[in-house]
């Protein structure tokens, strides 16, 4: 039984290491003066450009607004939004994110441990 279970366990561990991956490269995107190419993307984050092309790839399919910039000073970019609107959710909603943010780590990034604050005090603020 344990060999079973060995490949769920590997598979759970390589799925946060993306998602972990994703959010750093969207927070990257954001806040980068200037398009990044998969390269640097790659060696920041010490995986392959193909594993970038992969998340972006994956990023865009779920509808993050990223933007591929051509050329020599090309690269992607997050979509330009002056400042996000404010985002409404309900109860369940903010228990998934809460949720899917206990199983990335809620402290993997400055920004997971902002959220999961935020999220935090919706619930329990009135």
């Amino acid at each position: 039984m344990p060999k079973q279970n060995a490949p769920r366990s590997l598979d759970s561990a390589l799925t946060l290491r993306r998602v972990a991956r994703q959010q750093r490269i969207v927070e990257w995107l954001g806040s980068a003066a200037a398009p990044l190419t998969s390269p640097e993307l790659a060696q920041r984050l010490g995986v392959s450009v193909r594993t970038v092309e992969r998340d972006l790839a994956r990023l865009r399919e779920s509808g993050v607004p990223l933007d591929a910039v051509p050329g020599v000073h090309g690269g992607s970019r997050l979509a330009s939004v002056a400042s996000p609107r404010p985002v409404r959710l309900t109860a369940p909603e903010i228990a998934a994110l809460i949720a899917s943010l206990a199983a990335l780590g809620p402290t993997e990034t400055d920004s997971a441990a902002s959220a999961m604050n935020a999220l935090i005090e919706a619930l329990t603020t009135e």
